[in-house]
């Protein structure tokens, strides 16, 4: 369905450009575009790999056993269905920590494993439990500290300042992940 939509807006696009005569600045714009996606995309690609290693590494030596134990109230108070030494807990606090530092691409496949375990602790495989509602609410709604990626998008696209949105993003996204948070548990309750 939305592959139709798509289609048939580029398609009136394209159309109404030929009628109303502006069917070259049509085509100009495509070409800026492209190659602005492009180096957009080598941009983020560095920045993206960079990190990743950074987390590979903190994950090699331990960093990650750390932030997890600072992070353990925190996730026992959120996740009191899981069990202790679950599996989940790491790939819950791994997505958690690559959110924080902005790295959305690289809490996916975290955050992929963290659902696949807490799907083995469910006894219904047809509806998703209460933690993994509340894991999905928390990674959609994540704290970020470092927004990472948006700096660096900024910074390809030539900002003079791209990490000036670090304090607003802590903001809001603090705000977010309450509000989520909050919204998520009472829900729950309500429809126990």
């Amino acid at each position: 369905m939305i592959n139709t939509i798509w289609f048939f807006m580029i398609f009136a696009g394209i159309f109404l450009s030929f009628l109303n005569g502006s069917a070259k600045e049509v085509a100009d714009a495509s070409i800026k575009g492209g190659t602005a996606a492009v180096e957009i995309t080598l941009g983020l690609v560095g920045v993206i790999c960079i990190w990743s290693g950074i987390m590979k590494i903190a994950e090699k030596s331990g960093l990650t056993d750390i932030i997890g134990k600072a992070l353990m109230p925190f996730i026992r108070m959120l996740f009191p269905e899981i069990p202790k030494k679950h599996p989940s807990i790491s790939a819950i606090i791994m997505n958690m920590a690559s959110n924080m530092l902005g790295l959305s691409n690289a809490a996916t496949p975290f955050g992929i494993k963290a659902m696949e375990e807490l799907q083995k602790l469910n006894a219904n495989k047809e509806r998703a439990t209460d933690a993994m509602v509340t894991f999905i609410v928390l990674n959609s709604a994540s704290v970020q500290i470092i927004p990472a990626t948006v700096i660096s998008i900024r910074a390809a696209a030539g900002s003079k300042n791209p990490s000036e949105i670090v304090i607003t993003t802590i903001i809001s996204t603090i705000s977010a992940a309450i509000i989520g948070i909050l919204s998520c548990k009472l829900l729950q309750k309500e429809y126990k």
